[in-house]
């Protein structure tokens, strides 16, 4: 009876369990709209029960009980905490989170700052605008996005470099930004963006927490992390695309070549080459069809994060491969990546973190611009020859002199290019933090890279027709290994404290830093049977006259010590004051120090007792900052190197060795930056609509010029050596800054955010110390002088030449004006391009080169919305660039080669043209560097465009499927523009070249489609 008693009432417990088990039904709202909202996570606090709203709102979550605590979380949203008192259907109401309004935390370097008391210029990029741009490389987020940052690319090749300039160009030597991945220096390009949770620019003195790193700005990229008491969630993102050339130049078909051949003959006084037209009518080869092709390119992306009550994790691994759309996968790139995110508590007060990527990139390259390369050849190659023989074998191209030694033929060219460079690259952090007691945090950080790189590049026997400069009689094979290796460590603390209404944030720390490397290079000649296959330096073994071997290694250091007091009194009123100390193995030990200060204050208007009921403007902040920063990016050396070539004679026999290279300096200091920057910050509607200004002035002193002339008997002129690099110029860079952003929901079911940036720059040099008062660069044509100078009063790398006056219409008009024979040739006739005499003497000679453009841009703006309807949204980026110049250098002065179709437009007599002057195969004086080739580069460019649809839970039922959507979008959609090259927005690396376009290889268009995907 006893056991019946005890089996009974058992029953009856356990039927009391399951029927406290019910089923809530659910709606979740807006508290300030009343909106319902999608996309919101239901949970229990043991995740053993989850559910997500459907787009009206909804949820349904069954089997949970009386007691029960529920999660709701949703982005953008305050966590709410629910205990369930067994209620069948209820209302929910979440409370919009300010943390993506005012009171986001933005990184800031060794620590972070609420949003709101940010005194410095300081902008950001989310992982939703790297999810809408899909870029391939990050690069390309920052391009329109961020007001001050201006992205342009080196090249449209897969795999290529991208220049990063902050607040214009203020250097002659490197300006890329300093890049911070999670605490360490590092490198966008070996980042996969779809791993990046934000990335944070510091313009101005805010930067200056990093000293000697920062004269160029500094980024900061924080990775995805996971988040604990998080169930797994997986992430898939796939993209497929089709690229093709977004430009093809307007060049001559065969019939209005052979046209104009003819008549460029006959003017000068030669038998016409085509004779008999009428057998050439028609296109002919069009080059550009044969060497541009479709090319895929396509992307895998997996993810997994999750956590526990302890611990958090994320692991993600993506796969990028890329063809080229010249050369097809001759120029393709490879590149995939692994990455592990760990964090957790060992103990109360002390954490840990780690970060590492892996990284490993292919990639195989054309010669891409300039004289010789596969672009080159399509656009100065002649129409009316073909491009293969008619036994398949490939057409040569004929050295004459109207075509000239460099032109080949371009489908050859790719044919016997070969080569292939391999990178792997880890890199991450390990930290730990603890809490030493309340509001004291110590944080230790280790980061570190390391980096091998191999390549191989093969040269086989080839002839591209008689005595053109690229044939090579004798095979060869040149490999090289580099390794490159780094660490930093750092030590911190940061203390938070308040004093009455005085609040006060202390960071104070040291770092030190070593990078070291070494590379070898070898070539080996006589490949056997002329292989690529075989290519390798073990089996060329042919007889070379010179060493074809060369190694390099390189070991430097840097000790920093900063501190950082940020302080405010009630909410209004902010100040930041930083130090910090640098010593660099980079200078002479009597140079290595340096001090690095900088001051920040704002005032929050808004928070002041008269501001009251403000209306429309919600938020006001005036700020101010003034620093100093270094830049320790040196082309020069403080010491003597072995790198120079020797001549010496030993036993009465010549032998060859070394000798000293570049003169050293030992007085060389780091560069140093002094950025001003004013600016005002205001929130209109509820902070749905902001607006950001800056007023700026960025000048960097002592800048490290090379080749400073001095006297030739210290042996400045022996192979291999040159005159030293000393700190001699200044440049200025001033301007404005403005963002306008937009974000507002309309109803239920339509959201719209816009975005607008514009940035106005004025550059000038306001100090060269060398003999000449300017430094030259770039190049133009076959040895003309350099086109381009850094001089005082001018913008950095503007264009030096000749300005011309129109066409000479007649004889009297030649007779009349100032003699041009000094530019090479005195037989000037009507047709021919007329140069102004800037000094009047009479004479046109080097004397009356001018300012004729420059390839910095008065303004650069970006626009970007996003619109979102029910399960649709759409999204656009446009990029826009002003007033900047680009010399059209992709032509050859030749007669014989193909011309872009502005040339129909000729002077053909008086009065046929004022801008274009004749053709002719005599000796003119046309073709030297004149504002004739410089042209406006100006465009806008609609960067992306993209549709996607995400399903609702309805269509996705009870799958494992948490979120599906798909998309098709369009990236480089058109550019407008009137310049006649390939990119107005390529550029070189090179300060003093910038605007020059040796034959840019266009950014491709890409069409693609996508899927998101969370389970």
């Amino acid at each position: 009876m006893k056991y019946k008693i005890l089996l009974f009432l058992f029953t009856v417990f356990i039927g009391q369990i399951y029927a406290q088990e019910t089923v809530l039904n659910g709606v979740v709202k807006d508290a300030e709209s009343g909106l319902p909202l999608s996309d919101v996570s239901v949970t229990t606090t043991d995740f053993s029960k989850e559910v997500v709203t459907d787009t009206s709102g909804t949820f349904q979550l069954d089997g949970i009980s009386e007691g029960d605590i529920l999660i709701f979380s949703a982005f953008g949203y305050d966590t709410m905490e629910f205990d369930y008192k067994g209620e069948l259907a209820m209302e929910f109401f979440l409370n919009p989170e300010q943390l993506t309004l005012l009171d986001d935390v933005v990184v800031i370097g060794y620590g972070s700052q609420v949003k709101k008391e940010i005194t410095g210029a300081v902008s950001t990029v989310n992982s939703e605008t790297l999810e809408q741009l899909k870029p391939v490389k990050v690069e390309q987020a920052l391009q329109g996005t961020v007001s001050g940052v201006n992205v342009t690319a080196q090249s449209g090749a897969p795999g290529s470099g991208y220049n990063i300039n902050i607040r214009g160009i203020a250097t002659n030597g490197i300006t890329a930004p300093t890049v911070i991945i999670d605490g360490y220096i590092g490198d966008l390009s070996t980042l996969n963006p779809a791993d990046i949770e934000n990335i944070t620019v510091l313009k101005d003195a805010q930067a200056a927490i990093y000293g000697t790193i920062a004269a160029n700005g500094v980024i900061l990229v924080t990775t995805k992390k996971g988040r604990k008491n998080r169930k797994i969630e997986f992430g898939y993102n796939a993209y497929y695309g089709i690229q093709e050339t977004s430009r093809k130049l307007p060049l001559l078909n065969a019939t209005e070549y052979a046209l104009l051949l003819n008549e460029s003959y006959a003017n000068g006084g030669q038998n016409i080459p085509y004779p008999e037209i009428g057998n050439l009518l028609g296109i002919g080869t069009n080059w550009q069809d044969e060497v541009f092709s479709l090319a895929p390119v396509m992307s895998h992306e997996l993810s997994a994060a999750g956590g526990g009550e302890k611990v958090a994790y994320a692991l993600s691994a993506s796969n990028l491969e890329q063809e080229g759309i010249v050369g097809e996968d001759k120029s393709g790139y490879k590149r995939n990546t692994a990455r592990i995110s760990l964090s957790g508590d060992l103990t109360d007060r002390l954490r840990f973190s780690t970060n590492v990527n892996y990284m490993n990139i292919n990639r195989k390259t054309l010669n891409e611009n300039g004289l010789g390369s596969v672009l080159f050849n399509a656009l100065n190659a002649p129409p009316t020859v073909p491009a293969y023989n008619d036994d398949g074998s490939f057409y040569l191209m004929p050295n004459t002199a109207g075509i000239g030694n460099e032109v080949i033929n371009p489908l050859a060219q790719i044919a016997n290019t070969f080569n292939n460079y391999t990178m792997r690259k880890l890199s991450g952090t390990f930290e730990l933090n603890y809490d030493l007691f309340k509001n004291f945090e110590v944080t230790g950080r280790v980061g570190f890279n390391s980096s091998n790189d191999d390549y191989r590049g093969f040269s086989p026997i080839v002839d591209y027709g008689g005595g053109k400069v690229f044939n090579n009689p004798r095979s060869s094979v040149t490999q090289n290994k580099s390794n490159y290796y780094d660490y930093t460590f750092d030590l911190f603390a940061n203390y938070n404290f308040e004093l009455a209404n005085h609040n006060f944030t202390t960071t104070v720390g040291t770092t030190f830093f070593r990078t070291w490397g070494d590379q070898l290079s070898a070539t080996g000649f006589d490949v056997p049977n002329n292989s690529w296959d075989f290519a390798d330096i073990g089996l060329a073994q042919g007889p070379v006259e010179n060493n074809p071997s060369n190694s390099w290694n390189y070991d430097d250091r840097r000790l920093s010590y900063f501190g950082r007091l940020q302080y405010d009194f009630n909410g209004k009123y902010l100040l930041s004051a930083m130090i910090r100390r640098d010593e660099s193995t980079l200078f002479h030990k009597d140079n290595r120090v340096e001090w690095f200060p900088s001051f920040t204050a704002g005032w929050i208007v808004s928070e002041e007792g008269f501001w009251g009921d403000a209306g429309f403007v919600n938020f006001m902040k005036i700020r101010g900052s003034w620093g100093q920063l270094g830049n320790d990016q040196v082309s020069g050396t403080y010491r003597s190197l072995l790198n120079g070539e020797g001549v010496y004679v030993l036993n009465g026999s010549i032998t060859n060795g070394l000798a000293i290279g570049g003169i050293p300096n030992k007085e060389m200091r780091w560069e140093t930056a002094e950025k001003l920057d004013v600016g005002l910050d205001l929130n209109f509607f509820n902070n749905k609509l902001t607006f950001v200004a800056d007023y700026f002035i960025d000048t960097r002193k002592d800048l490290l010029i090379n080749n400073i002339p001095i006297s030739g008997i210290v042996g400045i002129g022996a192979p291999g050596s040159s005159a030293p690099t000393m700190n001699a110029g200044t440049v200025e860079n001033r301007g404005f800054e403005f963002a306008l952003n937009y974000n507002q929901k309309i109803g239920s079911d339509f959201s719209v955010s816009a975005g607008y940036n514009l940035t106005l720059i004025k550059n000038e040099v306001t100090e060269v110390n060398n003999s000449t008062g300017f430094m030259e660069g770039g190049a133009f044509g076959v040895g003309q002088p350099f086109p381009s100078r850094m001089e005082v009063g001018q913008p950095m790398g503007y264009f030096f030449g000749y300005q011309t006056n129109g066409i000479f219409q007649n004889q009297d008009e030649v007779n009349t004006h100032a003699d041009q024979s000094a530019l090479g040739t005195s037989d000037v006739r009507p047709g021919d391009l007329r140069y102004v005499d800037q000094n009047g003497d009479g004479i046109i000679d080097t004397n009356d080169r001018v300012y004729i453009g420059d390839p910095i841009p008065d303004a650069t703006m970006g626009f970007n919305l996003t619109l979102n309807y029910k399960g649709i949204d759409f999204t656009t980026y446009i990029f826009a660039s002003l007033g900047n110049d680009m010399v059209r250098n992709y032509e050859r002065a030749l007669s014989d080669v193909n011309r872009l179709n502005y040339v129909l437009d000729r002077w053909h007599g008086p009065g046929t043209s004022n801008e274009v002057p004749r053709v002719t195969t005599g000796a003119t004086n046309n073709y030297v560097f004149s504002d004739y080739y410089v042209e406006d580069a100006s465009y806008a460019r609609i960067q992306n465009l993209q549709l996607g649809y995400s399903f609702s839970d309805k269509l996705l039922g009870d799958s494992f499927i948490k979120k599906l959507r798909i998309y098709a979008a369009v990236n480089n959609l058109y550019t407008f523009t009137k310049y006649k090259g390939y990119d107005p927005g390529a550029s070189s690396n090179d300060p003093l070249a910038a605007g020059i376009d040796y034959g840019f290889y266009p950014i491709p268009r890409t069409y693609m489609m996508g899927i998101n995907l969370k389970f």
